[in-house]
């Protein structure tokens, strides 16, 4: 139990200062338009590099991943609902791995 806990208070504090130090860091506004506009894009790169590779490794079948990838950029790209590239991405692995 303590090392549990011991644990969770480092996970914590790790945490907290990588939440801290760019306040420390930065103690004025970013007035640099190319560096502001490399942190505004920092986020959707991390979750982009983060869940990208699993989508190919999330079907047993590589050509169903690599259809369902396709068919949902594609959807993407016409502006389409979330909800809408969800479905069909779904539809086409499931069309690929039934063939």
């Amino acid at each position: 139990m303590k090392m549990a806990i011991a644990g969770l208070m480092v996970m914590a504090l790790t945490t907290y200062v990588i939440r801290v130090s760019p306040f420390l860091i930065f103690r004025r506004k970013i007035t640099n338009r190319r560096v502001q506009s490399f942190l505004f894009y920092v986020p959707y790169v991390v979750l982009s590099a983060m869940t990208f590779p699993a989508v190919f490794y999330a079907t047993g079948n590589m050509a169903a991943s690599i259809a369902g990838t396709i068919v949902a950029t594609g959807l993407a790209y016409r502006r389409h609902s979330l909800l809408v590239v969800a479905i069909g991405a779904a539809a086409a692995v499931l069309v690929v791995e039934l063939v």
